[in-house]
């Protein structure tokens, strides 16, 4: 893995997405599609519409192909804090800070619109970036989602 490596994630649709490799198995997944690939310093210049962890086989395996580097923007520096949530007791929540490792006690509140601490399959990633695109519910954030 290399960090700030800018990577190309060719869609079911024939389109491209772009993903960037923040920290911790953790790629951050540019507002973005194109129908031919673009220079990496017009994809940085977007948004992020949601960062995730996903398995590293996605790089090693070639699905997602590096096409640049560049060092990482500030924002990209600090992941967000993901939440946990107990299977059996949909009450009791924690907060995870992927950035130190550190798990503590949290309020509902404080979870909402967070991401849910899960690795990601590549291919749950991309219909996840296709559903966002077609303004349509996708199942895997769906079925992540707070309870």
């Amino acid at each position: 893995r290399i960090l700030g490596a800018v990577l190309s994630i060719n869609l079911d649709n024939g389109k491209i997405a772009y993903a960037r490799v923040v920290k911790d198995a953790s790629y951050a997944i540019y507002d973005l599609i194109s129908d031919t690939l673009l220079a990496i310093d017009e994809v940085v210049k977007h948004e992020i519409l949601f960062i995730v962890a996903v398995y590293e086989n996605v790089v090693t395996s070639g699905r997602w192909k590096i096409i640049g580097q560049m060092k990482l923007e500030d924002n990209l520096l600090k992941l967000p804090l993901k939440f946990i949530q107990d299977e059996l007791d949909s009450t009791k929540l924690e907060l995870y800070d992927p950035n130190t490792g550190d798990i503590r006690n949290a309020k509902r509140k404080e979870c909402l619109g967070l991401e849910r601490a899960a690795v990601w399959e590549a291919e749950h990633v991309e219909e996840r970036i296709m559903d966002n695109y077609r303004g349509k519910t996708n199942v895997w954030v769906e079925q992540l989602k707070l309870k």
